[in-house]
């Protein structure tokens, strides 16, 4: 079993020709519970960032429209997958049994990518590297 896992999210866009990475969270999860706990609520936190309930009192009215059909609904996949029982279940498979997991999801100017890994299996691999023994 995998103890404690490394968890980052990461929106990716085009600047100046170039693919670009902005961070938007780490977090060291201690159990595979609060790893899970973690990319629900940071999937959660975009898409409400993204797609924020019309009342709210700090917008003012009309500053939200609809977008056309064709456009991709990334705040509906993210709150999507948080609320899929088996899709959370099989991630929490893969990290337990020391696989990385990534869901990511974009529309045309931004890519939003949630990773997660164990600590254990990265300290594997990078002494697996060190020894010269082929890494799986």
């Amino acid at each position: 079993m995998h103890d404690e896992f490394l968890c980052h999210v990461t929106a990716y866009g085009i600047c100046d020709g170039r693919r670009i990475g902005v961070p938007l969270g780490t977090y060291r999860a201690p159990t595979l519970a609060l790893a899970l706990w973690w990319l629900r609520d940071r999937a959660s936190w975009i898409a409400e960032r993204l797609d924020p309930r019309p009342d709210s009192e700090h917008l003012p009215p009309g500053a939200l429209v609809p977008v056309p059909p064709n456009v991709p609904d990334v705040p509906t996949v993210l709150r999507t997958w948080c609320g899929d029982v088996a899709r959370q279940e099989a991630v929490a498979e893969a990290l337990a049994a020391g696989r990385m997991v990534r869901v990511a999801t974009g529309d045309e100017t931004t890519e939003y990518e949630l990773l997660a890994e164990s600590v254990d299996a990265l300290r594997m691999q990078r002494a697996a590297r060190v020894l010269g023994v082929p890494v799986a």
